[in-house]
């Protein structure tokens, strides 16, 4: 909206524009219509083109602030996914009660190795990004070090289907189920599952990540929203609170994930 004020400002029509700029016309409606992102050095000719060349700041200060919030996977992975790791790693580290609801895989910083390392492959596939998978699993196992150590809490809630899904082979997945149990009773650690037929107050929607009461990440399948607004927080602190009435803990959760378990090897050839 912006960018077709300044332009609409400036007595341009989208055609002068980008024949000012040496862009196709198709670029200044795609960026008029939010339909490409704008690199700084775009939203700087852009003012200086329409005339406005003192809006240049006040354009290159909105991008940084919706990049600070919406973290695209296409440029967060131009590396590879260990760098995103070390980033949430650094938050985790000064987060004292971390909270987590994921209805379709197991909690990150609660996988073994060989679950991660089939985790990250598939999500390399989608994103077409660098393969830096070992070296993002040894980012993400650093991570676990926090379970182990006195003062931190980790409050984490997942749906059953995350104990089904098979995102990797079924040894794996087995694996994976005996770690989880293993968890259940850890000082640090307070794990529950909801279970298929449990009554939801809430549909299980995509997961979040609740780092105390300061910030929540959440995973959409383009980018990642980091969002910090107060107001904001709390609806998800909501909907974790309301997730988290439907779970089981304890022996219940135990038996449940045991359930899976065997179920997962009667299945198994």
């Amino acid at each position: 909206m912006r960018l077709r004020e300044l332009r609409k400002a400036g007595d341009l029509t989208g055609l002068q524009l980008a024949e000012r700029l040496g862009w196709p016309q198709s670029k200044v409606s795609k960026l008029e219509n939010g339909k490409q992102t704008a690199t700084a050095d775009d939203l700087r000719r852009w003012a200086d083109g329409t005339a406005h060349p003192n809006a240049g700041a006040e354009l290159t200060s909105r991008l940084a602030a919706l990049e600070s919030h919406t973290r695209s996977w296409r440029r967060q992975l131009a590396s590879g996914h260990r760098a995103v790791q070390e980033t949430l790693n650094a938050e985790f580290a000064r987060t004292e009660t971390f909270r987590a609801w994921e209805g379709a895989m197991i909690v990150g910083v609660l996988q073994t190795a060989d679950y991660a390392r089939h985790i990250f492959t598939r999500y390399a596939n989608l994103h077409r990004s660098p393969r830096d998978i070992e070296d993002a699993v040894r980012a993400r196992m650093k991570r676990q070090v926090g379970l182990y150590e006195p003062g931190g809490r980790y409050r984490i809630i997942m749906w059953e289907a995350a104990l089904h899904a098979m995102v990797c082979p079924p040894a794996v997945l087995a694996a994976q189920l005996d770690r989880l149990t293993g968890v259940i009773g850890m000082d640090t650690v307070e794990l529950g599952i909801i279970p298929f037929g449990a009554p939801l107050r809430i549909p299980p929607a995509n997961g979040f990540w609740i780092f105390d009461e300061r910030l929540v990440i959440v995973e959409d399948w383009h980018a990642e929203l980091w969002i910090d607004d107060a107001s904001a927080v709390s609806t998800y602190e909501r909907a974790w609170d309301t997730l988290q009435a439907s779970a089981v803990y304890g022996a219940d959760a135990h038996h449940l994930i045991s359930r899976v378990r065997r179920e997962l090897r009667a299945d198994t050839p």
